[in-house]
């Protein structure tokens, strides 16, 4: 099975923040399925032909169900597409990840994760001493 899931994280949605490994993983993906929070500016990166498919959940609103995201994921895969998996901030933190991942385990499909700088070290102003 040739089909690929790249599992991104957005950030805080600043297209300019993400990594250079995310936007290449971006601008290649067959199909993108994102969260709300990774709508707008950054799915600007997706080549013209890319599926965006929105899977995002908000309180008071219709949303998908996990299982549906899951079953999304591995039906890309077994067309062969690579797709990228935009979640909001990190991928692995608060995204439901772990199901996703075992949906895609279970089908036989192979997967990466893409993490995103989420804190800048800060550098504190140094005293020069002559």
């Amino acid at each position: 099975m040739s089909g690929f899931v790249s599992f991104v994280g957005s950030g805080p949605g600043d297209p300019e923040l993400l990594t250079v490994k995310a936007v290449n993983r971006i601008s290649k993906a067959d199909a993108v399925l994102f969260d709300d929070l990774s709508a707008g500016p950054i799915l600007a990166h997706a080549k013209p032909s890319a599926d965006l498919v929105g899977v995002g959940k908000r309180a008071g609103r219709k949303s998908p169900k996990q299982d549906h995201v899951s079953k999304l994921l591995v039906d890309y895969a077994k067309t062969g597409a690579h797709v990228v998996r935009l979640k909001s901030g990190d991928s692995g933190l608060f995204g439901r990840l772990e199901e996703e991942q075992l949906a895609l385990r279970e089908a036989g499909f192979r997967y990466e994760i893409i993490p995103v700088f989420l804190r800048h070290l800060r550098q504190q102003p140094q005293q020069i001493s002559r």
